[in-house]
């Protein structure tokens, strides 16, 4: 099988999962508290003009199948309706892409902190297997394993917002260096349990790779410590890496949501939290349909990375495996 066979088999696999997945979101509206009429009218006064324009809008008076379809193609143009309490009557699309960007950019600092300390800090723990560095390490790891986001949120903003006064504990602020300062704090919270999970696979991942043969011959050719590092250890040891790193990625959507609320960043996650408690169905909708678009995303570009890095992968899709 070839790696285009393989591209066109997971698009597909993808396609199929977005379309199940829509379904399911789209089935909030049916399965909302009162009528589907009460879920798009929201704090809005019922009036008989607006009830008969969601009607007509949202095709309430077809079969479900109809209006599942009606909704699918508009989704498919990226109209995912209108907000009915958040910002009301705002365009649901104009919203997330107002606040992604944010979200984006607090994600991409929590993924740089968590490559720049993780992995390294794997590797020395791996290395230094039973000396001093891997108990500090693995210290540190089973401790941002454990707390839960929130508390680490509010453990961070006490520290280092009130108490030593570093960084700011709230809002996103202006210019580059001033963002970057009001986002290290959240951008921590994100990245400590995400750095720890990777620590934790960097470090197995290494153990393993340091005791292969190669790097066995490599050391007897006398090669440098560096060098088996880095051509040796963290390349053979990379492919877990990423794909933790991938599913930790995912993961980071849960966290943010908590560091998003703590640290008052109107970012997606707060969007979420949002809709959710004023059970604004269509920018819960329009959400999750890109989240879950984000997901598949994510674990394709893994999927590619694990053949880039991996000439097993390769050979294993050629094989048919």
């Amino acid at each position: 099988m070839t790696i285009a066979v393989f591209l066109g088999k997971r698009l597909l696999g993808m396609a199929a999962l977005l379309l199940i997945l829509s379904l399911l979101v789209y089935s909030l509206l049916t399965i909302s508290p009162g009528s589907p009429i009460q879920a798009l009218i929201g704090p809005r006064q019922a009036t008989p003009e607006l009830v008969s324009a969601l009607t007509a809008k949202y095709h309430l008076d077809d079969p479900f199948p109809a209006q599942y379809w009606n909704w699918l193609t508009s989704v498919v143009q990226l109209d995912f309706g209108r907000s009915i309490s958040v910002e009301t009557d705002s365009d649901v699309l104009g919203l997330i892409t107002g606040r992604i960007g944010l979200s984006a950019g607090l994600a991409g600092y929590a993924l740089l902190i968590v490559v720049a300390f993780g992995i390294p800090l794997g590797l020395l723990a791996g290395i230094r297997r039973g000396r001093a560095e891997d108990r500090t390490v693995s210290l540190f790891a089973t401790v941002g394993i454990s707390a839960p986001s929130f508390v680490m949120a509010i453990v961070l903003l006490y520290v280092f917002g009130v108490a030593l006064g570093w960084f700011p504990v709230y809002g996103v602020g202006s210019g580059f260096a001033d963002r970057v300062a009001h986002l290290t704090l959240p951008a921590l919270t994100i990245a400590i349990f995400l750095s720890a999970i990777v620590i934790r696979q960097t470090r197995a991942a290494s153990l393993t790779v340091m005791t292969q043969d190669y790097v066995t011959f490599a050391r007897v050719r006398g090669l440098s410590r560096g060098r088996i590092m880095l051509r040796y250890a963290l390349r053979n040891s990379s492919l877990p890496v990423v794909t933790s790193v991938g599913i930790l990625l995912i993961s980071a959507v849960s966290s943010a949501l908590f560091a998003e609320q703590v640290f008052s960043v109107p970012g997606v996650g707060s969007l979420l939290l949002q809709a959710v408690t004023n059970k604004d169905v269509p920018v819960v909708q329009g959400l999750v349909m890109l989240l879950g678009l984000l997901v598949v995303i994510v674990n394709l570009v893994v999927d590619l990375l694990a053949l880039v890095l991996d000439p097993r992968t390769r050979s294993a899709s050629r094989g048919g495996v």
